[in-house]
């Protein structure tokens, strides 16, 4: 199985028209099509609605424990 990312542009005709080339001649294929609008797309740097609200409080295991972090090294300031 082989996967393939294109991009397209409906037609005025509301008619989205794919020809690309597989590799592969004579042969029965099954094609699965997902159409994402590239415009609708939400931006990966937002969190969902109320994410924060949701998960506040929900952790339900051992309570969580900062260990000691230790002495940091200090380091000559190279300019």
């Amino acid at each position: 199985m082989h996967s393939l990312t294109l991009h397209a542009r409906v037609g005025r005709d509301g008619i989205l028209k794919l020809e690309t080339p597989i590799g592969m001649t004579d042969a029965e294929l099954e094609v699965i099509l997902i159409v994402h609008p590239v415009n609708e797309s939400r931006p990966t740097t937002e969190w969902p609605p109320n994410f924060f609200t949701e998960i506040l409080g929900r952790w339900e295991g051992t309570p969580l424990i900062r260990e000691p972090q230790g002495t940091y090294e200090t380091r000559s300031n190279f300019k």
